[in-house]
Formats: C-alpha cells, structure tokens, sequence
C-alpha cells in the first residue's frame, strides 16, 4: 500500500515552530544569565510566553487547514466517528466498546448460522418460542399456588402518539426525498450519475446470484463493524491509494466520454417556465 503523501506546508511550519521555540530558549537563557534583575523585569518574560502561545495556536490551525485539504473519500470534511452519525451505533461500528461491538457481532453470526447454514425458519421459530412461553406461563399459573408465587403478569405496551407520529413524518420526509433523486436520475440530465447507477444496480445483480439474501445481508453487517474500523486506523495510506484511483478513473472516464458518449445525440433542453 503506497505511503501517505506529504502534507505541503509542513516542513515550513516546522521551522517556524523550530525558529519560535529556539527564540524563546535564547530569551530565557539570556533572563537566567542575569539574575540581578528585579521582579518587575519578569512581567515582560510572561507576555512574551503568551505571545508564543498564541503562535503556536495560530500555526496549529493552519497545519489543520492544510490538512483538510488533503483527498478524503466521498469529500468527508469531519472524523470517521461523526461521518457515521456519532452516539452509540458510531461508537459499535468503530469498536470504542470491544464488548458491546463483539456481543452485537456475535448475534448475528449466530442468527446468520441459525438460518442458513441450520436452515432454520423464521415462522418454525417463532411458533416454537410461541409454544415454549404459553407452556412456561400454564405452567407458572397453574402451579403458582404450590411454589408460593404470584402468577405471572403480561405487560401492557404504550407506545406515545407523538413518537409514532415523528418517525411516520421523518419516514415520509426520507422516502420523498428518496423518490426525488430516483426521478433526477431517471431523467437522464446527469449521464455520468445514470450510468454509475446502473453499473452498480448490475454489480449488486451479479452478487446477489451467488448469495443468498441472508447471507449478503450478513456480510453486509460484517462489513459495517471491519471496514470503518480498518478505515480509520489506516486513513491516510487508503486516502492516498483512493486518491489515485480516482485520478486514474477519471482519465479512463475521459477517454470514454470523448470516444462514447459525446458521439450519442441528445435532443433539446427544455427550459422551465417561470412563473
């Protein structure tokens, strides 16, 4: 995997830190060398420290600003952990808390080994824990006077109004939107977005005949809990290597759209009427 490339501006950031702190050396030795000096003399020593302090700040930022102009993939401007939405689901894709991630991970391979490799089915389980809780709970009921026990009690589920109703508007909000890009698509105004749509649509067509929709689900998930994490431990090696596939797929794209599609005639554009 290629080295990360180096961040201009650095080496000159460098020097100016280099050039600040051997200043503020010279002047401290040059303060020890006199010490017959009286204490009023040191208010200037305090305010020359706050001065460095604020250049140290100020270079800081401009090596961060430096920095976010480096290629990121999909053009991210903030962390890994804030792209994935931040909270809990960010913090077990990312592993902050091994367990939690690792019992989340395991759940799913033993439901993904239940199903599919043990083909078990999804209404056969479901009746016989049916089954297992009504036996449970005759039995609790019934011998409830010999164990001394107070028979067991279903709980009521309440779910608020106002919840459901938030989540049907943020659902309907998410789906118009969804409905929204499909039609700019389909209308053909972008060439370059239609076809990538349709090359994955034929990618995920060709995937989804080797596997079966539990298992790719599956694989799926265990791509969301390895890929982000591997993403950011090695962030600046994959940037670069993405960087460069992307120069080179923008070369081929060139050269396709120089011998391809500007070859295809396209019909008038119609203008929108303006009210």
């Amino acid at each position: 995997m290629a080295e990360p490339e180096e961040i201009p501006g650095e080496s000159f950031m460098e020097k100016i830190r280099s050039h600040t702190r051997s200043s503020s050396s010279s002047s401290s030795s040059s303060d020890d060398d006199k010490p017959s000096k009286k204490a009023d003399s040191v208010m200037p020593a305090k305010d020359d420290d706050d001065v460095m302090h604020k250049v140290e700040e100020v270079l800081d930022k401009a090596h961060d600003s430096v920095k976010s102009n480096k290629f990121r993939i999909f053009g991210r401007e903030k962390p890994v952990h804030k792209v994935l939405g931040g909270g809990k689901p960010a913090d077990v894709l990312l592993w902050r808390d091994k367990k939690e991630s690792a019992s989340v991970l395991g759940a799913a391979t033993v439901l993904w080994i239940f199903f599919e490799c043990l083909e078990y089915h999804l209404i056969t389980l479901f009746c016989h824990i049916m089954i297992l809780f009504l036996a449970v709970f005759f039995l609790w009921s019934n011998g409830s006077s010999f164990i001394n026990k107070a028979p067991p009690e279903i709980p009521k589920v309440q779910i608020p109004e106002k919840c459901v109703l938030d989540i049907a508007s943020a659902l309907r909000i998410e789906l118009n939107k969804g409905f929204h890009v499909l039609r700019e698509i389909a209308s053909g105004r972008d060439l370059k977005t239609f076809l990538g749509v349709i090359a994955v649509l034929w990618i995920v067509s060709v995937i989804g005949k080797c596997f079966s929709f539990l298992t790719l689900f599956y694989l799926t998930f265990v791509l969301l809990h390895s890929a982000p994490l591997i993403y950011e431990k090695h962030e600046d090696q994959i940037d670069a290597v993405a960087e460069k596939a992307w120069i080179e797929f923008k070369k081929q794209y060139a050269v396709f759209d120089e011998k391809v599609l500007s070859k295809i005639p396209k019909g008038p554009v119609k203008e929108k009427k303006r009210d």
